[in-house]
């Protein structure tokens, strides 16, 4: 999905939500090629997995190509999402704090290809990286 979204111009992060070892919704930032703010990965993997009941989500596993933001890391305690997947921290932090502090497991794979992939988006586009989410970046 990071990929996708990078060969459409767009920001180089990628979400599937995964329930009893099943992908069971994918999604991509969105936010350059729709002109959304609030189109990021995970809000479009949560979109694509429909309106579910509030339990459906407690046998889910979030994983993601980098750290979710505030607004993300939100929803996945909304829907009580137990555990999140990271591809990469080393760039962008987000809100692991939150996650952590609402009891949700946080697993970070330290994945080389992840962390190349933003750094040479960042390289390239680095206006499109700084107009949204960089201030916040640790």
């Amino acid at each position: 999905e990071a990929r996708a979204s990078l060969a459409e111009g767009g920001i180089p992060v990628g979400c599937v939500l995964v329930r009893n070892g099943h992908v069971i919704a994918r999604g991509r930032n969105r936010r350059i090629q729709l002109s959304s703010p609030i189109l990021h990965a995970e809000m479009t993997c949560l979109e694509a997995a429909g309106r579910q009941p509030a339990s459906f989500y407690h046998d889910c596993t979030l994983y993601t190509t980098f750290s979710p933001c505030s607004m993300c890391a939100g929803a996945i305690r909304f829907y009580g999402i137990p555990r999140v997947v990271i591809g990469d921290n080393k760039i962008y932090h987000g809100d692991e704090a939150l996650l952590r502090a609402s009891n949700i497991h946080v697993d970070v794979l330290d994945c080389t290809e992840c962390h190349e992939m933003l750094e040479n988006f960042i390289k390239e586009r680095p206006s499109v990286w700084q107009e949204n989410i960089a201030h916040t970046a640790h």
